[in-house]
């Protein structure tokens, strides 16, 4: 039976990193919403569209088309032996929805990992992180800096930093996150499938955590 995953966790936290990890190690397919939504949109799909214009209208783009989309990607050849869920679902109400979903698969979320981090930490984290334009490699002032101040090290292009990784717009991000995941947190503790694992380590040792408890 396929195994599906939600990975949790507050901006900065190192979700991303944790979730390609965890994919190529346990040979799960990595979907991140937002990926989701930027592939779906650049190859004019039908649903790329649809979801379009609800964000240029500037609403949330309804959970029934997120789900279609998510539903779309787990046909996939790479989704047989399951998924680690990056960016959905974010409310209890999309949960259900995913339950429902996944249900259609004979599947079922059998893990929650949350990965945790103190908030001044991650506003550190973030507001120290600047990107390449063109391609997106990451930077960090603290923790990876390139070789030339302001250039990519791999493709030589400019780095610079996106407005909402700017400290202001950082706790903003994060402020909202707790407010609107919290329930959701609640949500899947009760249901007996969060494991909580403390971001604040390294990333090595962030990953052995998870790797040990997913194994249990």
């Amino acid at each position: 039976m396929a195994t599906f995953i939600v990975l949790l966790g507050p901006p900065g936290v190192g979700k991303g990193t944790q979730a390609e990890i965890l994919a190529n190690t346990i040979n799960l397919a990595h979907i991140s919403s937002g990926d989701l939504f930027r592939e779906n949109m650049k190859n004019q799909t039908e649903l790329g569209r649809l979801a379009k214009s609800f964000m240029d209208k500037g609403e949330l783009v309804p959970d029934d088309l997120t789900i279609a989309m998510i539903r779309d990607r787990i046909k996939h050849p790479d989704c047989e032996m399951g998924a680690i869920l990056d960016g959905f679902p974010r409310t209890p109400t999309q949960a259900d929805a995913l339950a429902v979903m996944l249900a259609e698969f004979g599947g079922k979320v059998d893990a929650v990992p949350y990965i945790t981090a103190d908030e001044n930490v991650i506003v550190e984290r973030i507001s120290g992180r600047w990107t390449c334009r063109a391609q997106g490699h990451i930077y960090n002032e603290k923790t990876s800096l390139p070789k030339q101040k302001g250039i990519c090290d791999i493709d030589g292009s400019e780095l610079y930093q996106r407005d909402d990784d700017k400290a202001t717009m950082v706790s903003k991000r994060i402020h909202v996150y707790f407010e609107q995941t919290m329930p959701l947190v609640e949500y899947y503790r009760t249901k007996g499938l969060l494991i909580e694992t403390d971001g604040m380590q390294p990333v090595e040792k962030v990953t052995s955590d998870l790797l040990s408890t997913l194994k249990k």
